[in-house]
C-alpha cells in the first residue's frame, strides 16, 4: 500500500469501529462478532486487503492488549482461584493440543503428530476479550470473570510453548518429551522473572518521576519491553507481559499519583477501544488467504480435518471442567481433608484454607465457562508462524480460521442469551454493601487522623481547617452509613434506589453544568483566557467523574 492508501484505510478502519461499536451499544450484540462479520464482507469485495503479518502482531498487538487486560484483573483473586485457573491456562491447552495432534494424524492422509499438535496449540488457547465483554455487560459474578480473565492471560505462554517445540519436531529438529517439558519449565520461569524485573523497574521510576506524561510513557513501553527482553533470553515474552501487568496493576495504589493513574487509565481505554477492534477487523479479512490454498485437497479430508479441530475445541472444554471439579472433592475426602466450615477455625493451617476456599463449580457456572471459550487473533497469527515446509500447511491455516469463526460467532453471539437463562448474574446489592462499608471504613480511618493531626499540634494548622474538614467527613460517612442501612435491608440482589439519593446526584450534576456554562461565559466575554478555562474546567471535570453513572453503582 502506498501512503495515501494506508492512511485512507487507517480512517476507514476507525470509522468502522466507531460505527460498529455504537451499534453494539445499541443492540446489545458483540462487537467481536459484529467487526468479524465486516471483515469478512470487506474481504470478499473487490479491492486492496490486509494480511495478518504474525510477527507484528505478536509484538506490537498482542502485548499491549494483554497487559491492558493484566492491568485490570485482580492478583488476589486469581490467586484465590489458582487451582482452576492453572486447570485451564495449562493442563487444558495441553490436553486440546494433544487430543488434536492425534485426531489430525490419525484421519488426515499425510499429517504428522507434529503438525497436528502444532495446530492444536494454536487454536487451544481462548481469547478472553470477547467473552470478557459480553460477560459483564450480560452481568457476569465476579468468580467467573476472574477464571475467564486468569485462563485469557496464562494459557498464550503455554500455547505458543507448545507451538515451538511443535514446529521444531515438524521441521525435522527431533521431538524429546523430556527435553520439551524442560523446555517449557525454563521459557514459563524465565517469562516470570521477566515480568518481575520489570515490574520493578517501573516502580523504581515512578519513585523518580511522578508527573502524569511520563508516567504515562512508562506504561505504554511497559508491555513491549516486558516481550522483548523475555524473547531477548529465550523465554516467554506474553508471560512476561502479563506478570509485570499483574503487578503493575497490584501495586498501583500504592506507588503513583491520583493523577496519572486516571490519565493512564484513560489511555488504555482508547488503546483497547482501537487495537481490539482492529484485530477483529483482521481476523475476517483472512478469508481469502486462508481458502485459496485448498485446492488441492479433497473435500472429505477438509471436512475431517475441520469436523476433528472443531469438535475437540468444543467438547473438550465442558468434558475437562466437569472432571476437574468432580476430582478435587474426591481427593480431599481421600485425604480427610476437612469441610470448608471446620477450615476455619483458628487452629488450621491458613494455606490449607485458603486451598479449600476454592469452592467447585456449579453446574451453571460450569456450562457459562464452557460456552466462553472464544477463539481470537493470537490463534491465527500463532498458526500463521508455520514455516512453508510444515505438512498440509495451507489446511492447518483453514482449520483454525474456521475454529475462530465458529467460537468468535457461533459462541459470541450466543454467549449473552446463555447467561441470561441461566440466571447468572452478579449480586449487585453484595457488592454495593462492600464498596460502602469500604467508603465507611475509610472515612473513619480519615477521622482518626484528623484527631492524631489536632493531638500533635502541627504548625500552621488552624483548628478551624480541621472542624471544616470533619464535618465534611462527617457528614459522607453518614451518608454512607444510611446507603448501607438501605443495602441491608435489600430484598433482591438488585440495588434499591433511593429517591433522595437520585435526587442529590442530580442536584450535583445540575450545579457542575452551572458552573461549566458561567466559566464558558466568562471566556466569552473576554475575562478568562483559555488557559484558565481548562483548568477550571478541569476541576469540575475531576469533580463530575467521582459521581457514579447511577444510582446502583453507588
Amino acid at each position: 500500500m502506498h501512503v495515501e492508501e494506508t492512511l485512507l484505510f487507517i480512517l476507514a478502519a476507525v470509522a468502522v469501529i466507531v460505527v460498529v461499536r455504537t451499534i453494539a451499544e445499541k443492540t446489545g450484540l458483540p462487537a467481536a462478532a459484529l467487526l468479524t462479520i465486516v471483515g469478512i464482507t470487506y474481504a470478499v469485495l473487490p479491492g486492496p486487503n490486509v494480511e495478518l503479518e504474525p510477527e507484528l502482531i505478536m509484538t506490537y498487538v498482542i502485548p499491549p492488549l494483554l497487559y491492558s487486560a493484566a492491568l485490570d484483573a485482580s492478583l488476589l483473586d486469581i490467586r484465590r482461584h489458582m487451582r482452576t485457573v492453572v486447570s485451564l491456562s495449562v493442563l487444558l491447552v495441553l490436553a486440546t493440543a494433544l487430543l488434536i495432534g492425534f485426531g489430525i494424524s490419525w484421519w488426515v492422509g499425510g499429517a504428522t503428530l507434529a503438525a497436528g499438535i502444532a495446530l492444536g496449540a494454536a487454536v487451544a488457547p481462548p481469547d478472553p476479550v470477547a467473552a470478557l465483554a459480553v460477560g459483564r455487560r450480560a452481568g457476569l459474578p465476579p468468580k467467573l470473570i476472574t477464571l475467564i480473565q486468569g485462563e485469557g492471560l496464562l494459557n498464550d505462554a503455554t500455547a505458543l510453548t507448545i507451538l515451538t517445540v511443535a514446529i521444531a519436531a515438524s521441521t525435522g529438529d527431533g521431538f524429546s518429551f523430556p527435553a520439551a517439558t524442560l523446555e517449557f519449565f525454563i521459557k514459563a520461569a524465565g517469562g516470570v522473572v521477566a515480568g518481575i524485573v520489570v515490574a520493578f523497574v517501573v516502580r523504581y521510576l515512578r519513585r523518580l518521576r511522578r508527573d502524569p506524561l511520563t508516567a504515562n510513557a512508562i506504561s505504554l513501553a511497559v508491555p513491549l519491553a516486558a516481550y522483548v527482553l523475555a524473547e531477548s533470553v529465550h523465554t516467554s515474552g506474553v508471560l512476561a507481559v502479563v506478570i509485570a501487568g499483574l503487578i503493575i496493576g497490584h501495586d498501583s495504589s500504592r506507588h503513583s499519583e491520583a493523577a496519572s493513574r486516571l490519565q493512564t487509565s484513560a489511555v488504555w481505554r482508547l488503546v483497547d477501544f482501537l487495537l481490539e477492534g482492529l484485530v477483529f477487523l483482521l481476523i475476517g479479512q483472512q478469508l481469502p488467504t486462508v481458502v485459496e490454498g485448498l485446492s488441492e485437497y479433497s473435500v472429505s479430508t477438509v471436512v475431517i480435518a475441520v469436523g476433528v479441530t472443531v469438535g475437540v475445541t468444543l467438547l473438550l472444554r465442558p468434558l475437562w471442567l466437569i472432571l476437574t471439579q468432580l476430582l478435587p472433592q474426591s481427593l480431599h475426602m481421600r485425604l480427610g481433608g476437612e469441610p470448608v466450615a471446620m477450615a476455619e477455625s483458628d487452629a488450621v493451617d491458613p494455606v490449607r484454607v485458603a486451598r479449600i476456599r476454592e469452592k467447585a463449580l456449579t453446574g451453571k457456572e460450569v456450562t457459562a465457562l464452557s460456552w466462553a471459550g472464544t477463539r481470537g487473533v493470537i490463534s491465527l497469527a500463532a498458526i500463521f508462524t508455520l514455516p512453508e515446509s510444515v505438512p498440509n500447511r495451507d489446511l492447518l491455516h483453514f482449520c483454525a480460521f474456521v475454529v475462530v469463526l465458529v467460537t468468535l460467532l457461533g459462541q459470541g453471539l450466543t454467549f449473552a442469551p446463555l447467561v441470561q437463562w441461566l440466571g447468572l448474574r452478579a449480586n449487585k446489592a453484595d457488592e454495593a454493601r462492600e464498596r460502602n462499608e469500604a467508603r465507611s471504613a475509610s472515612v473513619q480511618a480519615a477521622l482518626d487522623r484528623l484527631d492524631e493531626i489536632q493531638e500533635e499540634k502541627h504548625d500552621h494548622v488552624e483548628d478551624v481547617a480541621i472542624e471544616h474538614q470533619r464535618k465534611q467527613l462527617e457528614v459522607r460517612l453518614e451518608r454512607y452509613r444510611r446507603r448501607l442501612d438501605m443495602l441491608e435491608k435489600a430484598e433482591s440482589d438488585q440495588v434499591p434506589v433511593s429517591p433522595q439519593y437520585e435526587a442529590a446526584l442530580m442536584v450535583r450534576r445540575k450545579v457542575i453544568e452551572a458552573q461549566r456554562e458561567e466559566l464558558l461565559r466568562w471566556r466569552d466575554m473576554g475575562s478568562l483566557n483559555d488557559e484558565g478555562l481548562r483548568i477550571l474546567e478541569r476541576e469540575l471535570d475531576f469533580e463530575e467523574r467521582m459521581l457514579p453513572d447511577r444510582a446502583s453503582k453507588a
